[in-house]
């Protein structure tokens, strides 16, 4: 995803539009869509603002990140469902996935499989 524009580009747009030239023209002269001119002016318009809106992401972390790492360190194989039962908060099971990763805790597959018949499907070490 990109970054937003900057507050520098957004202010000479409402300035073109507001000496009257159209929002086609504002776009082709800006290299933006006409779309996003018509969403900045209505956005000026109906809440006052011109500046960009914050980014998505997580604003309250309801998992508690050391409980987490208990849970893990107590059974390292358990799936990200198992952890959401055992932390008993109410949340999603993607937000227990995005809490293991903001800890630093993944899951790696296995190094080797066993050979099927026929043949090997990863290299052995030993």
């Amino acid at each position: 995803m990109g970054a937003a524009y900057s507050q520098d580009l957004r202010d000479r747009i409402i300035a073109a539009r507001d000496r009257g030239m159209k929002t086609k023209a504002v776009a082709d002269l800006f290299g933006v869509s006409a779309s996003w001119v018509r969403r900045v002016m209505q956005r000026r318009r109906e809440h006052h603002e011109t500046t960009p809106r914050p980014r998505g992401g997580a604003t309250v972390v309801k998992i508690d990140l050391d409980r987490l790492r208990q849970l893990v360190a107590q059974k390292p194989d358990a799936t990200a469902r198992e952890l959401h039962a055992k932390l008993g908060v109410a949340c999603s099971r993607s937000a227990v996935d995005m809490a293991l990763r903001r800890a630093g805790l993944t899951f790696k597959k296995r190094r080797s499989v066993r050979p099927n018949r026929i043949g090997p499907t990863s290299p052995s070490d030993a």
